[in-house]
């Protein structure tokens, strides 16, 4: 398999290649030259497998070249090993038509885990014998952060930069990532949004005095494989619920954009999807982008949803690649307008092709709550209040086919949140449970340029001369 960047101009890549790369060199995110199809035949063929053997047969075409199935199957195996769930994501019905697909059962309590977990062994397959440390730098809105140090922590050959917004993430998204003491992690507190952390590390891959003394990578979903990664549960859900003879709807709470358009690559693989819900909250570029074609940035408004509050939804140029023909040219100069004047609109063709799979809805705080009370109540269920937002989602725009919402984190990060909504305060899992007793380690820094590469480049290991 090949991998091009969206914006047509960074070096093609195999696997290996662009997972080490995460962002590519012209800016652009990597994917596949061309989608790979599963026959009908193939899909039905997954009903009764395991969580493992499902990734396996989804992600094999993703990696061909750079690993063999029974190397994949080893990564898999070990990844999936450390989750608290047999199923490692399991299906739970909510109504007779509603379904939660539970993405929280690894070590950090998130569906970031799910990917990230498989994305650190590939790391340190990749970089058995090589010569050069990697530095993977990062920005997080809450969990990414929390899920790319687990995996790394410790691992030969790494250091990892993690850059979050200085008292913009709860308490427990925060000590999952603070008090992780191994010498190779380093955490950032920065004074400002999650939107503005995220452009620092864009800045830093496109700056060539920066990029060309550190062997740089990524774990945001910038990244490809931590996509790729995504895209088997969709499959490993639809199965069980009649795939592929029936269609089946996902409704996502969504910021970044990722775990979404991971939904987008199942159904261009020939997964039945009916639809694909992007749940939002206040903070609506995306909503707004797929109703109006208006992509345009506004001011980040913190609410009970830390992960979510983004006005920049780095995953949302995969999309307009693959609507425009995959014009590299075209959306080099479309995201060049948007990086200069923080607004643009959709094309005709991206707005129509995006109409064909997608909708969208913003959900308030009010709205969250009540969603969390309505699965609290009608069928015992916890809600953290990000898989709310997509519940609520998924109510209001259901369809004919049954909707999976996914719940991307425990309720017990969000323990003040839930507790206002549906007077319930969740306990932290006992693999965790000695969190707020561990000691924390994170510096705060300006959000600036200058301080963050100074701060890395006294820390990180530069590349061999």
């Amino acid at each position: 398999m090949r991998y091009v960047s969206t914006r047509g101009s960074a070096p093609v890549l195999d696997f290996e290649g662009a997972t080490l790369a995460g962002l590519a060199a012209d800016g652009g995110l990597y994917v596949p030259a061309a989608w790979p199809a599963m026959t009908r035949d193939g899909i039905a063929a997954l009903a009764g497998l395991d969580y493992v053997e499902t990734a396996v047969r989804v992600m094999a075409p993703f990696v061909a070249g750079s690993l063999t199935e029974d190397e994949l199957r080893e990564l898999c195996t070990a990844a999936y090993g450390r989750f608290a769930h047999k199923a490692v994501t399991p299906l739970v019905q909510l109504e007779s038509d509603q379904w939660l697909l539970e993405l929280f059962h690894g070590p950090t309590l998130a569906f970031k885990d799910v990917a990230l977990q498989l994305v650190g062994l590939l790391f340190e397959r990749f970089l058995t014998g090589a010569t050069e440390p990697l530095t993977v730098i990062g920005a997080t809105s809450g969990d990414t952060g929390s899920a790319a140090i687990d995996a790394l922590a410790g691992r030969a050959g790494v250091d990892i930069f993690m850059l979050h917004p200085h008292g913009r993430v709860s308490d427990v998204q925060r000590r999952q990532m603070t008090t992780v003491l191994a010498p190779n992690v380093h955490n950032i507190a920065i004074e400002g949004d999650f939107d503005t952390a995220q452009a620092l590390v864009k800045a830093m891959f496109r700056d060539p005095a920066f990029s060309a003394r550190f062997k740089l990578s990524a774990v945001n979903s910038i990244n490809w494989a931590r996509l790729m990664a995504q895209v088997v549960y969709y499959f490993y859900a639809a199965v069980r619920l009649g795939a592929p003879e029936r269609a089946v709807a996902f409704s996502v709470p969504t910021g970044n954009f990722g775990d979404v358009f991971a939904g987008y690559v199942a159904a261009k693989m020939g997964l039945p999807i009916e639809r694909l819900v992007v749940a939002t909250n206040v903070n609506d570029i995306l909503h707004r982008a797929l109703s109006s074609g208006d992509y345009s940035s506004g001011t980040v408004t913190p609410t009970a949803t830390p992960s979510m509050d983004i006005q920049v939804s780095s995953n949302f140029e995969r999309l307009l690649h693959d609507l425009s023909d995959r014009d590299g040219a075209a959306i080099a100069e479309q995201m060049a307008g948007f990086e200069s004047t923080r607004a643009m609109r959709l094309t005709n063709a991206q707005s129509e092709g995006a109409s064909a799979l997608f909708r969208s809805i913003a959900v308030d705080e009010d709205g969250m709550a009540a969603a969390m009370a309505r699965a609290h109540d009608g069928a015992g269920q916890v809600l953290d209040p990000h898989t709310a937002i997509g519940y609520a989602a998924a109510v209001a725009l259901k369809g004919e086919a049954p909707t999976v919402t996914l719940a991307t984190a425990h309720p017990a990060k969000f323990v003040d949140a839930v507790e206002r909504a549906v007077g319930v305060r969740p306990a932290l899992p006992p693999r965790v449970g000695d969190l707020f007793e561990r000691e924390e380690r994170y510096d705060v820094l300006p959000a600036t340029f200058e301080a963050v590469t100074a701060y890395i480049a006294e820390r990180a290991k530069p590349r061999v001369p």
